[in-house]
């Protein structure tokens, strides 16, 4: 029996799939492969790569974090935030890249105090995150979701 997926974050359903042969997590501890059959689970996501594969299809997600829940052949990854590769705006990604970059960079050469590091720094990993996703679904071959 395959499984069934719901990707869920505070402001919407992201997803729901049916017929899951394997879905890879970014897990706190490492990625995690879950296949049907698999013993309950409970774990937190860091942020990353979420693959929901199908036969021959696999679609790709941004989470940012979260909790994930296996229990019999129903997975529930509630997610801090989340999209689809498809939905990514690459403009709006590159824009958010060169801006925590140019923070990052006011911070190295000019010791600026008002930028916060940790916030840039983080604003950087999930553009990066996002691009990354993004661009790895544009370049897999494959039919278009419908």
């Amino acid at each position: 029996m395959p499984l069934t997926v719901e990707v869920v974050t505070a402001e919407r359903v992201v997803r729901v799939e049916q017929g899951v042969d394997v879905l890879v997590a970014p897990g706190s501890e490492g990625q995690l492969a879950i296949l049907p059959h698999h013993a309950a689970l409970m774990t937190t996501l860091d942020a990353g790569e979420l693959i929901i594969r199908r036969a021959s299809q696999e679609d790709s997600f941004v989470v940012s974090g979260g909790f994930m829940e296996v229990n019999k052949d129903r997975v529930t990854i509630l997610a801090d935030a989340s999209e689809a590769a498809e939905e990514i705006d690459i403009a709006r990604a590159e824009a958010a890249r060169a801006r925590a970059e140019e923070r990052l960079r006011r911070v190295r050469e000019q010791n600026a105090r008002d930028v916060d590091i940790a916030r840039a720094a983080a604003a950087l990993q999930r553009s990066l995150l996002r691009l990354r996703v993004a661009n790895r679904r544009r370049q897999r071959p494959g039919p278009p979701r419908v």
